[in-house]
């Protein structure tokens, strides 16, 4: 069983864009400029925007960070929005997400203008990536199809089966997978709460991406030897015996489910660096098509 090491392959990835960006500077050219636009007090919100900032110290990106309070109004926000599309100097934004629930989140996403959408949420972006064109990826499946490659993980005439079908997840991965691709060409079957006879599915898996929302949901009955495992979720479970309270689960089963499987990611450390990496690889190209 061989760790798929998100925390390790995101480094590298960043390391790589550090040395685009000196060359950047050394021909004088302006280096990408990354904001985020964060509403509210949201504890893992926080944690990843700031994670976010830091990343984009190290590499050299510039980032701004506008921070609003949780009673901003939907019309506050927007203007917001109007603003970063309009300003020259921000190659790509980003709208931290969950909102809060007086906010029309799709409103606010159809606002970001899709040229700086490095998020890759805006539905131009969505139609561009279904019909396999030029755009910005959704960061998360952009950062699993990542971890594949590097790992040189067979994809080509594989059974993937999606657990989930979030925009955000699960539907973008499932269309990626059976792109022409390296990590692609694979048959691809999205179960979801709805799905009959679940396990029957899963046991046909030769990859499962689990992105489900529920802790350790995926057990190792569920699967068969040998299978390839993404696990996307990310939950606070109750662990009385950690100083802080909890500890951090996926959605598989990690203790039963990699004795059988052939690669695994971590939880945490397995997709979630992967997410920020390629958050990081959109707003270069961003910066990019905006020299052209």
């Amino acid at each position: 069983m061989i760790i798929l090491d998100g925390k390790k392959v995101s480094n590298d990835i960043k390391n790589e864009i550090a040395e685009h960006v000196k060359s950047m500077v050394s021909k004088g050219e302006k280096v990408p400029h990354l904001a985020a636009i964060l509403v509210g007090t949201d504890g893992a919100s926080m944690t990843y925007v700031n994670a976010k900032v830091k990343a984009c110290e190290r590499i050299g990106f510039h980032s701004t960070l506008i921070d609003l309070p949780a009673d901003t109004s939907e019309k506050e926000l927007l203007e917001n929005i109007k603003n970063l599309n309009a300003d020259d100097n921000i190659d790509g934004f980003i709208v931290q997400l969950p909102l809060p629930n007086h906010i029309d989140e799709q409103n606010v996403l159809m606002a970001v203008h899709p040229d700086k959408d490095v998020d890759g949420f805006h539905p131009t972006n969505v139609g561009k990536m279904a019909l396999d064109l030029p755009t910005f990826l959704p960061a998360t499946p952009y950062g699993i199809l990542e971890l594949l490659e590097r790992y040189q993980v067979e994809t080509s005439g594989k059974h993937v089966v999606v657990m989930g079908r979030s925009h955000i997840v699960g539907r973008p991965m499932s269309i990626l997978m059976s792109q022409k691709r390296k990590a692609g060409d694979a048959t691809v079957t999205v179960v979801h709460s709805r799905t009959k006879n679940l396990q029957e599915i899963t046991k046909t898996a030769d990859i499962i991406v689990a992105a489900i929302g529920i802790s350790e949901f995926l057990k190792g009955d569920m699967v068969k030897d040998g299978v390839v495992i993404i696990d996307v979720g990310i939950t606070r479970v109750p662990d009385p015996s950690k100083a802080n309270g909890y500890r951090l689960a996926g959605d598989v089963d990690f203790e039963s489910v990699s004795k059988k499987a052939s690669y695994i990611t971590p939880v945490p450390g397995g997709v979630g660096p992967m997410t920020i990496a390629m958050l990081l690889k959109n707003t270069l190209l961003a910066r990019e098509r905006r020299l052209l």
